[in-house]
């Protein structure tokens, strides 16, 4: 019979390893936090998990107990060249223009991946830029790769990898980068090896990363998939941390399934499908394209394509990025609100001027992230006596409201907006879902449950709402029902492809989330 833990201890503990590692387990995931407990009670050397929570409490931990705690608390699930199109921009846009400015001025780059796990992604990285660089030994290139977790630092520092790790990579590349191990292991080549230092870092901790090899500030900042585990205030000084940890101009990358887009309000975001890449301003304005111009990297312009094909009447693509800045709230990494769920299929909205309507107007303010004045000319429309003549029209507007709100903290606001959207349209689910989102944010699960099972009612194939319905059961503890949801939500997705964007998320692909929900099924499993 498993050990029961006494919910004060268990709440205590909770706050502790907030303080201490900056993971956040609330009360609806303290069921994880205890199972979690019972295994790494033993394997710390104590009788049972309430001696364990007493020791780390009453005792001043040293690092060593605080590091072996991480381990037992820390997921490693990664491989090379995850989250492809991240590294497809990267080689495409972000990289060649780092590069060709750097030849010209010291020919160094310096890359922190700040959760590195077992290596995959800094690894990744560095042959990424081996492929890329003719002259690559002349380059002088450092790559930070830090974690909480010792053993898997321990691993990542060997280079040696299984099969499992190369599921994602591209063709030939283990050919050229391993050589064979022992026992269907691969070993990395020294020549990449060499160019990542693996450093102990506690991301809730140092104001800083570890300098090492001379690594100053960042030219490109990874931090994929860590984020949220953090609890909002830790989230918000970490990229604090980032942003001055960074050079102007640098990029900082997370998982397009992560984080709101209104935590990293001192940066400039560039979308493209399926990648979170965030800018910060460099206020150097001499680096020039090759015509002489002020480059993409300069000035924030998303890359070519990244307007998906909208464009303005006869100017072609709709360029600047205040046209495609996206400020989304995601709860439970799920993109849940964000322009890019754009009322009724409009094209990108033009910059603010005299010429333009009054609802584009409010889009691209609430794309800029001047919500106050957006939420103030969404609400003028309100008034006029031809908004509101359709219920179209008066949905589009509600519903942006409700983004704006939501991006403001003002979530009984947006509730509100909500069930005026609703009125106009009692059978579109996708202001339901924006109602469920909300409701979620503002802790009413049961709400939020019922919410989304009225979604599926409406449209049986809404995917979204299977995956947010499994993942609320899963947390809640109830695994078979979480369980049958995933199901649900794989059999939706069945008839898209794997590249096919999920229906209403903010770049997702049905192959991310498949394989989102295959790792939150295996690890139910393994309860």
């Amino acid at each position: 019979m498993a050990a029961v833990i006494s919910g004060e201890l268990l709440g205590l503990f909770s706050k502790y390893i907030e303080d201490h590692l900056g993971l956040y387990f609330p009360k609806e995931r303290e069921g994880d936090l205890a199972r979690t407990l019972r295994s790494a009670s033993a394997g710390l050397g104590f009788k049972d998990p309430e001696a364990c929570i007493r020791f780390f409490l009453l005792a001043p931990a040293g690092r060593g107990q605080i590091e072996a705690l991480a381990g037992y608390l820390t997921v490693g699930e990664t491989y090379f060249f995850r989250e492809e199109k991240t590294f497809d921009v990267l080689k495409e846009h972000i990289l060649p223009e780092l590069i060709r400015w750097r030849r010209e001025s010291g020919r160094h780059l310096s890359i922190w991946s700040a959760g590195c796990a077992t290596g995959e992604e800094p690894y990744s990285v560095a042959i990424l830029l081996h492929s890329m660089l003719p002259d690559f030994r002349e380059w002088d290139i450092n790559i930070l790769a830090t974690d909480i977790n010792p053993h898997f630092l321990k691993k990542a520092a060997r280079g040696v990898y299984g099969e499992w790790s190369f599921r994602n990579a591209p063709p030939m590349f283990r050919n050229r980068y391993f050589r064979n191990a022992a026992k269907g292991r691969f070993e990395l080549l020294p020549h990449i090896r060499e160019r990542v230092t693996f450093r102990y870092h506690n991301l809730a901790g140092g104001t800083t990363p570890p300098l090492a090899n001379g690594i100053g500030a960042m030219d490109i900042i990874f931090c994929r998939n860590v984020l949220m585990y953090f609890s909002r205030k830790v989230q918000e000084e970490v990229v604090r941390k980032f942003h001055a940890s960074l050079v102007e101009g640098g990029w900082l990358a997370v998982s397009p399934v992560e984080m709101p887009a209104n935590l990293f309000p001192a940066f400039i975001r560039s979308d493209s499908p399926g990648v979170s890449l965030y800018k910060k301003v460099r206020k150097d304005a001499s680096l020039k394209n090759e015509n002489g111009e002020p480059s993409a990297a300069q000035t924030g312009v998303p890359f070519a394509g990244d307007n998906h094909g909208e464009v303005s009447a006869g100017e072609g693509p709709v360029y600047g990025h205040e046209a495609r800045i996206s400020q989304e709230t995601e709860l439970n990494g799920l993109p849940a609100i964000g322009p890019k769920e754009e009322p009724e299929g409009e094209a990108a909205a033009p910059q603010p001027s005299d010429q333009t309507a009054p609802y584009q107007n409010a889009m691209a303010l609430y794309r800029e992230g001047r919500y106050v004045e957006a939420g103030e000319e969404a609400a003028r429309l309100l008034s006029g006596e031809n908004i509101l003549s359709s219920p179209d029209n008066g949905k589009r507007v509600f519903k942006l409201l409700v983004h704006i709100y939501a991006a403001q903290g003002r979530l009984d606001d947006a509730l509100e907006m909500c069930g005026k959207a609703i009125s106009c349209d009692k059978l579109d689910p996708g202001t339901y879902y924006l109602l469920a989102v909300i409701q979620q944010e503002m802790g009413r699960s049961e709400e939020s449950a019922a919410t989304l099972k009225r979604i599926v009612y409406l449209d049986p194939g809404f995917v979204l709402a299977y995956f947010f319905l499994g993942d609320l059961a899963r947390r809640q503890g109830k695994m078979d029902e979480s369980r049958k949801q995933f199901n649900n939500a794989l059999s939706a997705m069945s008839r898209y492809g794997q590249a096919d964007l999920v229906p209403g998320s903010e770049g997702l692909t049905v192959g991310r989330l498949i394989e989102i929900i295959n790792n939150n099924i295996r690890e139910m499993a393994e309860v």
